[in-house]
């Protein structure tokens, strides 16, 4: 995650301009030590690119990345903002749960930390009145979308360069501050990743663990989150945030059924995913049918072509 410092730095160099170590640490009130670390984070992340001049000396100028192409949308958009005063990676890591109201205990679960460590974080955008309360649940005023599309592409660009790192192939499907879903074009990254701790195979490549096995039409699909077991209900969510067509809910389907996964855990696991509709039509489906399929987002199997599939993979 970018630091505070590097967000001091981004800051001071997003109009486009150069600058050496010495200008930034005047400008930014770090150390000269210090913007030399923080300087080679930022030029081996991409978002920085170095030039020699005579004696060795060196400047930079912000890469044309997506990051700071973020960062100077949310300057030019808010531009009476400090925002380099403002935010840190704590900060960023919880507003990317502010695109719709939520708890600060529901967020802490899922950042994996206290309850205080929320609020510490979001205190610098509370006391500046940026935050909407909801009752007990917090998002970010609408005028601070450019604040959410930031938060966005640190992150995605965090776990995009981890992924890289290893394999280069890989592209990401989704992620949120701790997770992300990714997937790999080689089988080179796919052997890669399988070698690498803290990465699992998920999605359809998963489902011979709970002896269902499909054919897989290139490389499978894996899943970073460190410290946590990847559960059936991640798997099904993970194959249908892959590939919404109706043979995959198909699969997804099957597993449910083939594990008796419980509808209210597993709509819990797929509020994250924007998969709730789908999930209650899925379990929905072989109980009652689906009568209004306008509002559904996926294409259900019919009953026969289920039971069919069922009897294939010999689930009761």
């Amino acid at each position: 995650m970018i630091s505070k410092a590097g967000i001091a730095v981004i800051d001071a160099l997003s109009t486009g301009r150069e600058a050496t170590p010495v200008d930034l640490a005047t400008e930014t009130g770090y150390s000269q030590t210090h913007i030399y670390e923080v300087l080679d984070d930022l030029l081996d992340a991409g978002l920085l690119i170095e030039r020699r001049r005579p004696n060795n000396q060196r400047k930079v100028r912000v890469a044309d990345h997506p990051v700071i192409e973020a960062y100077r949308t949310l300057q030019s958009k808010l531009n009476h903002v400090e925002w380099a005063d403002l935010l840190s990676p704590a900060a960023l890591k919880v507003c990317w749960f502010l695109d719709e109201p939520r708890r600060v205990s529901e967020i802490a679960k899922r950042l994996g930390i206290t309850r205080q460590g929320v609020h510490k974080a979001l205190s610098p955008l509370k006391n500046r009145a940026m935050l909407s309360p909801s009752g007990p649940d917090y998002a970010v005023s609408e005028d601070l979308a450019p604040l959410l599309a930031f938060a966005q592409a640190v992150v995605t660009h965090e776990h995009r360069s981890r992924a890289r790192d290893i394999a280069p192939s890989a592209t990401i499907e989704w992620c949120d501050p701790k997770r992300t879903l990714v997937r790999v074009q080689t089988t080179e990254d796919t052997d890669a990743l399988l070698d690498a701790p803290d990465w699992q195979v998920t999605g359809l490549g998963r489902f011979e663990d709970y002896g269902l096995q499909f054919f897989l039409a290139g490389e499978p699909a894996f899943w970073y989150a460190p410290d946590e077991e990847l559960t059936p209900g991640e798997v099904v969510c993970h194959t249908l945030a892959l590939d919404s067509g109706s043979r995959r809910v198909s699969y997804a389907m099957l597993l449910i059924e083939a594990l008796d996964i419980d509808q209210e855990t597993l709509t819990e696991t797929a509020t994250w995913y924007d998969l709730e509709t789908t999930v209650a039509a899925m379990y929905q489906a072989p109980q009652e049918g689906v009568e209004d399929s306008d509002e559904i987002p996926v294409v259900l199997p019919s009953e026969s072509e289920f039971m069919a599939l069922k009897e294939q993979y010999g689930v009761v």
